[in-house]
């Protein structure tokens, strides 16, 4: 099975949910129409990214939502799932950073950021609650995983998405651009082409890795965003700094030729790895 996937790079306006979600509904149209399959959007795609004391007032109960009831409407009308990230409110009122796959009507899964960067520049813990749960999940176009930025900085979560089945990995972003590193582009660039390159190779899937642009506080967001083969190859790369909806193809004989190449996954120790890491677990927190 092939599939076409659609990259939106955008700016989003903070704290708009309205013209942000009006962009949402364009692109995707503008997708379907190119034939796109799946769209994926950036990292808190419908907000923004330094709320801090916005949170409570752009964020959604996913349960009713008049704003995720018309991205899924036009998902269903244009037969096009969408990848978005949102601000979510739980029934205990804590927010999350999260992400939603839309598919024919249905939320088929939610992802909710794991590792929230509050250090330096960043101050995520201050306003959102961290995730606790890792999962890939099913779509009709085969198994995914999601994960949102700083997830992917942690290896073990590219580790858990990998043998959990996941073949595509969709990788949303609000990654400021950072560190002059000469000659060609920033040091935060280079380092987000090595983290997909190398999750894309030692675990043969494939990344859809969409950043955002734009300037919230001072900040650059740098963009960059890519389509990663099971081979470690780039296959389509956006514009740097600037808005771009760009496509790809994802194949999954792709994945099966690179995992029948590279038996990586099938002869991964999962019990060693999980008695070690118990052994480790248990002298960290002291319990032997």
């Amino acid at each position: 099975m092939k599939i076409k996937v659609a990259l939106a790079q955008i700016k989003p306006a903070l704290g708009d949910l309205q013209r942000n979600l009006d962009v949402h509904l364009e692109l995707t149209r503008q997708a379907a129409d190119a034939g796109a399959q799946v769209i994926v959007f950036p990292e808190l795609s419908l907000t923004g990214y330094y709320l801090e004391d916005l949170v409570p007032d752009v964020a959604i109960d996913p349960t009713r939502s008049d704003t995720l009831d018309q991205l899924l409407n036009l998902g269903q009308q244009y037969d096009i799932d969408l990848v978005i990230g949102f601000i979510e409110v739980a029934s205990d009122y804590r927010f999350f950073n999260s992400a939603a796959y839309l598919s024919q009507g249905q939320i088929a899964h939610i992802h909710r950021k794991v590792y929230l960067p509050t250090y330096g520049m960043f101050d995520e813990g201050r306003f959102v609650a961290a995730g606790d749960v890792l999962r890939a999940f099913d779509t009709r176009y085969g198994r995914m995983g999601i994960l949102i930025c700083e997830d992917l900085w942690h290896p073990s979560t590219l580790y858990l998405m990998a043998h959990d089945g996941a073949q595509v990995l969709l990788a949303m972003s609000a990654g400021p651009g950072r560190g002059l590193r000469l000659p060609d582009k920033l040091g935060s660039m280079y380092a987000w082409e090595a983290i997909t390159r190398s999750a894309a190779q030692s675990y043969m899937l494939y990344v859809v890795y969409v950043n955002r642009v734009g300037v919230e506080d001072g900040v650059i967001f740098s963009g960059g965003s890519e389509l990663i083969d099971p081979f470690g190859r780039c296959l389509v790369k956006a514009k740097t700094f600037d808005e771009d909806l760009c496509y790809g193809l994802i194949d999954a004989l792709e994945v099966r030729r690179a995992r029948t190449i590279y038996p990586l996954l099938r002869d991964e120790r999962l019990d060693l790895t999980l008695r070690e890491l118990t052994r480790i677990y248990n002298k960290r927190h002291q319990l032997e």
